[in-house]
């Protein structure tokens, strides 16, 4: 194969591309530059996912990248009409953030299982209060997105005794779908969301889901912002119908620090960060870099998205 160009989007571009750079022209461009740098690219590596540029810019004629690989595990901002019925192939970071993020969910539901942000504001103002908490094992968890992200939650949560109903698009072996969720959420305690952002499931967390769940039940997002429609989930919480929510995605990020929900009560709110671990840029740089490799041998690549639906079709 003669020298390809590779280019890299993104303001902070991965610390080392070497096994890349040996190979292959690297062009680094920002949003400013993307557009021009497009028509240039055999391959664009998406290293800023937090940006619509690669949307907003994709050529609807003439040249185009035959293969994008977001470092991302969604791939919701890139997809547009020409890139979807586009031969390009596009691959996201599906193996990067999995056990993190589960790790970061079972966090969360010990976390508000043992009170322990009560026990940390009782210690501030140097209470000593003694507090019967929740036991976790024998709880109820629904996890709504049976991909990579959903079936790593399950098996972690599953691991502290918790009882986890595993909900899909549809229904297969250990996993349930779509159309029992209602069934499922009157006596879940837990219910987290891991689902891709599709046409079908922006907001789906509405107040119908909200008013099914049970007056003691937490809600916790770690699959995308605009999954949750954020003023029913506000109101919820305002209400007191349901027992509190845990948000690492939102419908706007960053969000801005008079926005509402950093007062709403119950509410934890992160930035975006729960499968963000120490390291975890150089794991994506080496990523791509080994499905380069298979791309330059003719190999057929890892990861790669079904356009149409959004995500990497399960195993």
């Amino acid at each position: 194969m003669s020298e390809s160009t590779v280019v890299v989007f993104g303001d902070q571009p991965p610390v080392h591309l070497d096994r890349v750079a040996d190979r292959a022209k690297v062009l680094v461009c920002d949003e400013n530059s993307l557009p021009q740098a497009l028509p240039a690219a055999d391959v664009l590596l998406v290293w800023d996912f937090t940006s619509d540029a690669v949307r907003d810019a994709w050529p609807g004629e003439g040249h185009r990248p035959a293969w994008v690989h977001t470092a991302s595990a969604g791939v919701d901002r890139l997809l547009c009409p020409e890139l979807v019925t586009s031969d390009t192939v596009l691959t996201n970071a599906r193996g990067v953030f999995e056990q993190p993020i589960a790790e970061y969910v079972a966090g969360l539901v010990i976390s508000m299982a043992k009170d322990f942000h009560g026990t940390w504001e009782l210690q501030r103002q140097r209470r000593w209060q003694h507090r019967e908490t929740m036991r976790l094992a024998g709880t109820r968890a629904v996890v709504v997105g049976a991909g990579p992200i959903g079936r790593a939650i399950d098996s972690t949560l599953a691991s502290l005794g918790v009882v986890v109903d595993l909900v899909g698009r549809t229904a297969r072996p250990g996993v349930r779908g779509g159309d029992e969720l209602p069934e499922l959420l009157p006596s879940a305690d837990w219910v987290v969301c891991a689902a891709p952002l599709t046409d079908a499931t922006r907001g789906m967390f509405d107040r119908t889901i909200f008013d099914r769940m049970k007056s003691t039940a937490r809600f916790i997002n770690v699959g995308r912002g605009p999954l949750v429609v954020e003023k029913d989930l506000t109101a919820a919480l305002v209400a007191r119908r349901i027992g509190g929510a845990a948000l690492d995605v939102f419908e706007h990020e960053p969000l801005a620090s008079d926005d509402p929900l950093w007062d709403v009560p119950g509410l934890f709110i992160s930035p975006h960060m729960s499968g963000d671990t120490v390291g975890w840029r150089d794991h994506l740089a080496d990523q791509f870099q080994d499905n380069y490799e298979r791309w330059c041998a003719g190999e057929p690549l890892l990861n790669v998205v079904d356009k149409r639906l959004g995500y990497v079709p399960v195993d």
